[in-house]
Order: C-alpha cells, then structure tokens, then sequence
C-alpha cells in the first residue's frame, strides 16, 4: 500500500461530495504495501481506507468489492466498502478507479504464536466454505500463466547462480497441475500485515485485491510461508500443526492434499519471489515506496527444497 498517486485535501474533498460520510478532517497516505495507493481518511463520521488502484481496472473492481460485502455479510471481519449517492462501490479520483472502505481497528503480529495461527486457521477455513457460493469469477493474475509471461524478463537481470535456480524450479511448477484438488475463492495474500488482532482475536483481515478463484490448498499454502516460518526460514512446527487442525476442524483436507502439500509450499514461495524480483528490479515510481526483500521468498524456497521429503510429515 504505497502512494504512487497524490491526492491533496482540497481534491478528496471535491471528491467525497458525492458520498455522505461527513466533512473530510484529515489525510494521510499509508507506506506500507506494494500495489495500490492508500490513504487513512479522517472525516466527522469516522476512518476510513481510500485505494487508488494502480494497476486494476474498473472493470475488474466490482468481484474484489462485492466480495467484501459478500463476506461482511456471512460474519468475515473485513473492511465494507462504502457507496456514493448514486450506489456506486467506486468512483474515479485523480485518473485512477478509487473507492473507500471502512477503516478496521487493530494490530498486525510480527511473531505468531500456535493460538494466533489456530486462529488464522479458522479464519481462512471459513472464508473458503462462506465463499462456496459467490457467484462471481476470477482467474488469479498471479497464476501460472503470468509467472511463465514474467520470468524470462527478470532471469537476465539476476546473477548467473540465481537465474539458474529460478529456471529450475521453473522448470520443475511446470511439471505438475492441481485441477484436481479442491477449489473456490482464495484470499491469496493473506500474510500477518493483513490480519489485525486485539488480543489474540482477529479483529479483521484486509487487502482482499489479489482474491481470485483457485485451489484452496495454494491458499493455505501462502499463509503457511508467513505465519509457520522461522527466522532461519524453516518451517515453525507447533505454528503449522495448529494452523492445519485448526482448518482442518472446519474444512477437512484430503489426502490428495496431502500429496500436493510440498509442491504448494514450493508454489506459492516462488509467486512472491517473483513478484518480489519484479517489483525490485522493474520498479514503478511513487511519492512513498515501501519495497519488500526478494531474498526472503528465495530462502524459504531453498529450505522447502531441502526438507522437501519431510514437509508432508507436518500434517493433519
């Protein structure tokens, strides 16, 4: 959630006189992220999330908004965006689609403990099940096919070494399909700064603009390589085991799962290596950037790889 697009006082304010949320009090612009500008709106009502979304187009928005509403509606702690007089979800602001959203009070965990993750667990099981009848479609614009498209143009940016094991692996996704494994609607990014805590109860899960429809293991898979991992980017055992059974309790896995589990771990690490190479080596410019570490996903890949034949033994 950088700021790539400014917006003054005076222009927000032109703006939200077609919504009726009171007089705008403050703003400011949030550094953290990487895809979309956001700012903390204060007006006389109360806080609210402003996103200028940067590489989304308005055709697209209304699956991401309408599942937020979907999903407030069926008892998931998520942001509800807001309607303008006219009922519209989203408007346009400085030549961007933009569109507001309920500010949620809390924390992000910088170190899970197993009751954290028990809860993220739960959290991500339900949103799976309540999601099973949405009606609206996404492909996941960071699936296979984007990976394929986006590679080769960061492997002759990367040190010989690098470019060698990103080929590799490459090579080695390609040989292997989950059509076959349970799917639905997935978060996809749901990593410990889009989960809020009070306490050790989650007060609310954001930043739903990479939700798509996929397989739901891959999705699991995303927040093991956040929530269960070390600082030596092993796995975290008593963090994965009561992230799994906590899932597991409400949306049961299956042995073809199972089978899958290392090669998912492996998946999902190399979607975040690349896009983190990407943003890295191909950046785009901003007033406030906040750019992440490529190597992090890089070692959690490499440690997935080494422990390969032990990862299906930390299961439900």
């Amino acid at each position: 959630m950088s700021v790539f697009t400014t917006v003054t006082k005076e222009q927000l304010s032109i703006w939200l006189q077609s919504y009726c949320i009171g007089e705008l009090i403050d703003l400011q612009g949030i550094s953290s992220g990487i895809e979309n500008t956001n700012y903390l709106v204060t007006t006389s009502h109360r806080k609210y999330i402003l996103t200028l979304f940067e590489k989304l187009s308005s055709s697209d928005l209304p699956y991401y908004l309408n599942l937020m509403v979907y999903l407030s509606d069926h008892n998931i702690p998520c942001p509800v965006p807001i309607a303008d007089l006219k009922n519209n979800l989203f408007g346009n602001l400085n030549n961007k689609p933009a569109s507001l959203v309920t500010y949620l009070p809390g924390s992000q965990i910088e170190d899970p403990t197993p009751e954290q993750c028990a809860n993220v667990g739960k959290l991500l099981a339900n949103m799976h099940l309540s999601t099973l009848s949405f009606k609206e479609k996404m492909s996941n614009m960071r699936g296979p096919e984007w990976r394929e498209t986006v590679a080769p143009t960061l492997i002759p940016l990367l040190p010989y070494e690098e470019a060698k094991f990103l080929q590799k692996e490459l090579d080695f996704q390609s040989l292997h399909q989950f059509e076959g494994l349970p799917q639905g609607v997935i978060h996809a990014d749901l990593f410990r700064d889009n989960v809020l805590f009070n306490n050790n109860n989650i007060s609310g899960v954001i930043d739903f603009y990479f939700a798509c429809n996929d397989v739901l293991l891959y999705d699991l898979a995303i927040v093991t390589n956040d929530w269960c991992i070390n600082k030596d980017k092993q796995i975290n055992k008593d963090n994965l085991l009561a992230l799994l059974h906590a899932y597991h309790h409400i949306r049961p896995l299956i042995t073809d799962e199972l089978k899958m589990w290392p090669v998912m771990l492996r998946t999902a690490a190399l979607r975040f290596w690349i896009s983190r190479l990407y943003d890295y080596y191909l950046p785009r410019g901003g007033e406030i950037i906040h750019a992440k570490d490529p190597n992090h996903f890089k070692q959690i890949l490499q440690e997935h790889l080494l422990a390969q034949d032990r990862l299906s033994e930390i299961w439900i």
